[in-house]
């Protein structure tokens, strides 16, 4: 199994294991209230209407937005640098404002007593989620670029003449020049775990979204949710579609992480139509899960919007070259990050 299906692989365990808890949690009574209030029959079905809208208008818009820089934009273009730049604020904005705040309110919760409001949980969480976040990205590299080494190494053969030969990449010490490729990561390889894991980080927040929207009881609050959530899928599925366009996936593959991003959302609404009537989103085990959740994945994608993302448009030859690239990249990174956090006002 590649890494690629571990990486998926791992998440949707990952979501196995942990959406139990949060079910479980589901009949506690506690201080801070037990499940939704009663409503009555045809209050449920408009609710429900609703809901099943949102199902389908959220599933649309993060297709539509994943979709969108993959098979619509040209990658060497100076318009997908932008677009680009764009993604990079919008995932920036959906850690620092959309998903970190939560993680705190969730963690900093009366409901959870007094050990949790005496220490800043959510950054702990998030400050490990973004070293976990590059750990896993060098020693993935470091693993696979070993073994390619490795296998090179019994493929090839080595002159010992002046001609030196490592893998694919050779020297000849008389001329003084080089050519082939030096096995060192290649970019394309760096492209495909970043996007897998922030793919991870984004598919975490996503159900837990879904959830909240699924379990609201009342049309005052699915509306603004609704409209706020279809944007927020839209724009995220825009930023991790310029990853993925980037990493050069097989078709097969592409259409797997579309979907997988695509249906996690509606999925956590799924779960919430059917747990609304016994769901308390306010006892202890519900805040715990969903602000590990959320402060792993703010983590997760502050890192990379900054480090994978930010760093290297702004760094690179192009951008360098050229003022004009250069402060419309900026003005595409602000103009994401400052829509994306607009959408918090409502979400």
């Amino acid at each position: 199994m590649g890494c690629f299906s571990k990486t998926l692989t791992l998440a949707f365990a990952f979501f196995l294991v942990t959406l139990p808890l949060l079910v479980s949690a589901t009949d506690e009574e506690n201080e801070c209230g037990g499940p939704n209030g009663r409503a009555s029959a045809a209050e449920k079905a408009t609710v429900l209407k609703y809901k099943v809208g949102a199902f389908f208008s959220i599933l649309v818009a993060g297709v539509f937005g994943v979709c969108l820089p993959i098979f619509g934009l040209k990658s060497e273009s100076n318009f997908f640098m932008f677009v680009k730049a764009f993604a990079a604020g919008v995932i920036l904005a959906t850690g620092f404002v959309h998903i970190l705040p939560d993680a705190t309110e969730s963690l900093t919760s009366p409901c959870l007593g007094e050990p949790w409001g005496d220490f800043p949980m959510a950054g702990l969480v998030a400050m490990a989620g973004a070293i976990s976040t590059m750990l896993i990205e060098s020693f993935s590299s470091g693993i696979l670029n070993r073994s390619r080494l490795k296998k090179e190494a019994k493929t090839l053969p080595v002159s010992t003449d002046g001609d030196k030969e490592v893998g694919s990449a050779h020297t000849h010490a008389s001329l003084g020049h080089s050519h082939g490729s030096f096995p060192v990561p290649q970019d394309d390889l760096r492209k495909r775990i970043v996007t897998q894991i922030l793919e991870l980080g984004i598919v975490l927040h996503s159900v837990i979204i879904g959830i909240s929207l699924g379990v609201s009881p009342s049309i005052s609050t699915i509306k603004p949710l609704l409209a706020a959530i279809t944007f927020h899928q839209l724009f995220e599925g825009f930023g991790l579609g310029g990853c993925i366009s980037e990493a050069n996936f097989g078709v097969k593959k592409i259409w797997i992480m579309v979907l997988f991003f695509a249906l996690t959302a509606p999925a956590g609404i799924g779960i919430g139509i059917g747990v609304a009537e016994i769901y308390n989103e306010n006892s202890p085990m519900a805040l715990e899960v969903s602000g590990f959740l959320n402060a792993a994945a703010a983590g997760i994608l502050i890192y990379m919007a900054l480090v994978d993302l930010v760093a290297p448009l702004f760094m690179n030859h192009k951008a360098q070259s050229s003022m004009k690239i250069q402060l419309a990249c900026s003005f595409s990174l602000v103009l994401g990050a400052g829509l994306m956090s607009l959408i918090a006002v409502w979400a």
